[in-house]
């Protein structure tokens, strides 16, 4: 469809097709917005994750605690807080709750604003029909007093101008769901490789704690 037939298209439809148009533009905005943000998070989770694991695998979790100090990724957070039970704790479940504490401050924050492109989506679908509907009602009355010659030509046109708004809506709905699904995926795989994180630092933590046991007998 060339751009001119896409005006003609547009205008058409009415003036219903402005609203579809504002929220499939606003779900857009927010979707390409979690996108980059989801992306920069688990880019720089796994670089920091790369620096932070062979470290703690040597048992040098004072080097880790400056590390997770001085950076601000999520990871960070949640490590930090695990680290920081670790030099004043011995039990493991004490580090456990500390890094599950942070994991709940943390999953929210990753997945704000995310329903809305659903919801977005939802709301296109509904504008669309919605304009249908009031373009069916003024076709029926349109042709309530026209010749009835005219009236088969005249009302096939104004059904034709009211599916518009319905074909635009789902055109505006169906990525925003695409996007929506690709966003709850990204933040379900961020969330898994901070749950996996936590529970290679647990395990580091309690090796270490092992063998210092051992060299203590």
């Amino acid at each position: 469809m060339g751009f001119y037939s896409m005006v003609s298209f547009f205008h058409k439809g009415g003036l219903f097709m402005y609203p579809i148009l504002f929220v499939f533009v606003a779900g857009m905005g927010i979707a390409l917005e979690r996108w980059f943000r989801l992306s920069r998070v688990r880019s720089v989770n796994r670089k920091m994750w790369d620096l932070l694991y062979p470290i703690m695998v040597k048992g040098d979790f004072d080097r880790a605690r400056q590390l997770v100090g001085k950076d601000k990724s999520t990871i960070s957070q949640m490590l930090g807080m695990g680290l920081a039970r670790q030099g004043a704790v011995r039990r493991r479940e004490d580090i456990e709750i500390a890094m599950e504490e942070s994991m709940m401050e943390i999953i929210p924050q990753l997945e704000k604003r995310t329903p809305y492109v659903a919801l977005l989506s939802n709301i296109a679908t509904l504008l669309g029909l919605l304009g249908t509907i009031m373009g069916l009602i003024e076709a029926f009355t349109a042709v309530a007093n026209a010749n009835p010659a005219e009236k088969a030509d005249l009302l096939s046109a104004s059904i034709s101008v009211a599916m518009n708004t319905t074909a635009f809506g789902l055109m505006s709905a169906i990525p925003l769901l695409l996007l929506h699904a690709k966003l709850t995926s990204t933040t379900g795989q961020i969330v898994d490789s901070l749950e996996m994180a936590s529970v290679k630092a647990l395990n580091s933590i309690a090796e270490f704690n092992r063998r210092r046991d051992e060299k203590a007998r």
